[in-house]
């Protein structure tokens, strides 16, 4: 079991279904990219790794009318999912799970970048996949390729100056940032037409809920959870400026680099 994310995630999760609504605006050109995958055939069986609130779960049922699947480990945003009914929300870890061998279509919206055994779930998921079925996930590129990203690492940093760094071999946003590394341990896993490119989008949000986003996601956030209650609104809005960059007007445009991974299932 990767029970130590499992714990922090469980954790984390009530901020993430607390502000689903913005993360769903902000990660819209990314649910996007999955909708459009799943059309690209006929589904049957589809499962969503790291589903989280669910949006991209129910997203790809009401597009291609396949039955739907999200798994998560987080119980506190699959509550949130379970809400919205449409789809079929299941806890478990994906990466020792015994999934129903039945899914012709596996997608994650950055999801699949936490396990602690990459290569052993990623055989797990396979498991769970028919013969000619799907893989296809959007993870993070570089952080450099991240600036929004970045921004509010280095502002938490001074939040919380001797909070540990985090492990950058160890499961992260960018664990699967090189995509030699991604293609090998895919290949070792079993998959088969494997493909990596890049995916450049503009994530968006009103001006208006970058606090909102800021305080319940991300680094930033957990910075503030440290803090007693009192400080909090000092704290953040010590850090606001930090993104005057990314403001244009009354909109938040954050420029996102990741990877599109597709892969088969041998026949």
């Amino acid at each position: 079991m990767n029970s130590a994310q499992a714990a922090w995630w469980n954790a984390a999760g009530a901020g993430w279904a607390q502000a689903q609504d913005i993360v769903g605006l902000m990660l819209a050109p990314f649910q996007d990219v999955l909708v459009e995958a799943a059309l690209q055939r006929p589904r049957t069986r589809v499962l969503d790794v790291g589903c989280g609130t669910g949006a991209v779960t129910r997203a790809i049922a009401e597009a291609t009318g396949a039955r739907c699947v999200g798994v998560d480990i987080a119980e506190s945003m699959l509550e949130a999912a379970r809400a919205h009914g449409e789809a079929e929300f299941l806890r478990a870890d994906a990466q020792v799970h015994e999934f129903d061998k039945d899914f012709d279509l596996v997608v994650s919206r950055f999801g699949v970048m936490f396990f602690d055994d990459p290569a052993a779930a990623f055989r797990n998921l396979l498991d769970a996949t028919t013969k000619g079925g799907e893989l296809c996930f959007v993870t993070w590129r570089t952080r450099d390729e991240n600036p929004f990203m970045t921004t509010a690492s280095a502002a938490a940093a001074k939040l919380v100056p001797d909070a540990p760094a985090p492990d950058p071999d160890g499961p992260g946003p960018h664990s699967l940032a090189d995509p030699d590394r991604t293609r090998e341990m895919l290949g070792r896993a079993g998959w088969t037409e494997i493909e990596i490119r890049p995916v450049d989008r503009i994530c968006t949000i009103p001006e208006s809920l970058l606090l909102p986003y800021l305080s319940n996601l991300g680094p930033i956030s957990r910075a503030l959870k440290e803090a007693p209650e009192q400080d909090r609104d000092g704290m953040l809005a010590a850090v606001r400026g930090a993104f005057d960059g990314f403001v244009h007007g009354d909109e938040v445009r954050a420029p996102a680099g990741c990877w599109q991974v597709t892969a088969s299932a041998p026949l």
